[in-house]
């Protein structure tokens, strides 16, 4: 009897939580879309380029600004600014620069070519500006608002056309050394507080080496209303990413373009920060009642049951070889930029956490008895689908919708594929040796954190070619957070973690493979 109340009471708080968990989801996908709401939203191409317009429902005409994303991202990651911008009065255009997002020319190969580099961003913004322009006011002047990579070709073209752009709005920017700001009218740098004080000081130093003065954060020189405002702003709270869905961001932005136009704006802000956390945290809460309806794989849990002193030599071994070994390889084996590095680091980890498993065994290391009981390799099956199907659609298609693209279209496909040869290895190995009885505690989340010091070590070995790697190293933390927590209740109900694995292992794959840039 205590056993039967013991069951039902879990049952019913599982199924509290799912209540709970719908209700949050239900909530937040309607504030996102409200969001949108009184925005008139359209998209086309133009010359290749997907372009997004939003606008005041019913306007034509308005003050005009053309929004950039940055490397590694998309025209969605830019909802924020242009639904803010779009609710107060203002045509907002975005799009996706050259192999990201949904446009599927090439990017460059290497980032260190800096000519091609601006040639291939120049060719995506220029039909976004003339877009703009024939959506903007009378007065046929735009401003330019963009994110990190952007900051470098949308300081460029500004200084170009001193005439037409009206203002820039520079959100944690690049800046090549060449590239001149003197010319550029009103021109505001936007970092998060969170963000290395090394990128302020740069900012600081381009903006103090025009004025011939020293600048500080907070400060205005000039002002927007006579074209020569030139200030450098923090977000509090704000990383890289972060200054993106930031509400003072917004606000910064929107006071700078409203003085920059003459412009009053009567809207709010986005604010779907707290929307999109609570659409997540719904999602990943209704994965916990949903994994005790998989069907049990095993009798009893599998895996290699290492305990801490035989997993040590196994999980520190990849870390240290891994990135030591790829060092001296070539890099461009698929047409991805990044992701093909990241394919091989994550394949020949899984490797070499395979060999280690097997030296392991080869000393008497442990490892599963004949006597267990057969694996039901159909209930594997469908409880592996199962899981994918919930990782690629229930978590992915809201990502795709209200953070950046990642669901892959036919020309990202391929190299969906590619990618999961090398994560499948790695999430294959890593669930095995960390789990089954015996298994070390915490051993799960160590191998994680060894693996993002493998890749920081990767990184310093070869910054010029992956410096680009350190900013993703935080959202990979994310990931392996979220998607752990999700593999290991799927662990403890199927018990065998090739379900986990493998559905970690596509979202993973697929996730790189749409947002890394594709480069010809």
């Amino acid at each position: 009897m205590p056993s039967l109340a013991r069951c039902r009471g879990r049952c019913l708080l599982r199924l509290l939580v799912a209540v709970i968990a719908l209700v949050a989801i239900l909530g937040s996908l309607w504030r996102l879309h409200a969001a949108s709401a009184g925005v008139e939203i359209s998209t086309q191409r133009i010359d290749g380029v997907p372009l997004t317009l939003y606008r005041p429902a019913g306007v034509e005409r308005a003050p005009a600004v053309v929004i950039a994303h940055g490397f590694a991202g998309s025209q969605r990651m830019m909802q924020p600014y242009a639904l803010t911008l779009a609710r107060n009065g203002y045509v907002a255009v975005t799009f996706d620069f050259a192999g990201h997002g949904r446009n599927p020319a090439p990017f460059v190969a290497s980032l260190e070519d800096q000519q091609r580099r601006l040639a291939i961003l120049t060719a995506g913004l220029t039909p976004a500006v003339a877009l703009a322009l024939e959506h903007a006011d009378p007065s046929g002047r735009v401003a330019l608002l963009g994110h990190s990579m952007a900051g470098d070709v949308l300081a460029r073209h500004a200084a170009a056309h001193p005439e037409t752009v009206v203002a820039s709005v520079l959100l944690s920017p690049y800046l090549s050394p060449e590239t001149e700001v003197a010319p550029i009218r009103n021109l505001l740098l936007v970092y998060g507080a969170l963000e290395p004080e090394m990128l302020h000081a740069q900012g600081l130093e381009r903006l103090a080496a025009v004025l011939d003065t020293e600048v500080a954060p907070g400060e205005v020189h000039g002002a927007p209303e006579t074209g020569d405002g030139r200030g450098l702003m923090l977000v509090e709270g704000a990383e890289h990413i972060g200054v993106l869905y930031a509400e003072g961001g917004q606000r910064l932005a929107l006071d700078w373009l409203d003085r920059s136009f003459g412009h009053v704006s009567q809207g709010g802000v986005d604010r779907r920060g707290g929307a999109l956390a609570l659409l997540f945290l719904g999602l990943v809460a209704l994965a916990w009642p949903l994994a005790a309806l998989l069907p049990r794989a095993a009798a009893t849990p599998r895996g290699a049951g290492l305990g801490w002193r035989r997993l040590w030599p196994v999980a520190v071994a990849p870390a240290i070889l891994t990135p030591l070994l790829l060092w001296p390889l070539p890099t461009g084996w698929l047409p991805i930029l990044l992701g093909d590095y990241l394919s091989l680091h994550f394949g020949l980890y899984g490797l070499l956490t395979l060999a280690g498993l097997w030296w392991v065994r080869r000393r008497g290391g442990g490892g599963e008895t004949p006597a267990l009981p057969p694996v039901d390799w159909s209930r594997l099956a469908l409880a592996t689908l199962a899981v994918m199907f919930y990782f690629g659609v229930a978590l992915t298609l809201p990502i795709d919708r209200f953070v950046t693209t990642l669901v892959p279209d036919a020309h990202r496909l391929p190299l969906v594929l590619a990618i999961l040869c090398g994560t499948a290895l790695y999430f294959a190995a890593d669930e095995w040796v960390t789990r089954g009885q015996g298994a070390g505690r915490g051993a799960y989340a160590a191998t994680k954190l060894l693996f993002l010091l493998s890749l920081a070590l990767a990184v310093a070995l070869n910054l010029a070619e992956l410096f680009f790697l350190v900013i993703i190293i935080p959202a990979i933390l994310v990931f392996f957070l979220v998607y752990g927590l999700l593999s290991g209740w799927v662990y403890r109900r199927v018990n065998h973690p090739l379900a986990g694995a493998l559905a970690n292992a596509l979202a993973f794959a697929s996730a790189v493979a749409v947002t890394f840039p594709v480069v010809g």
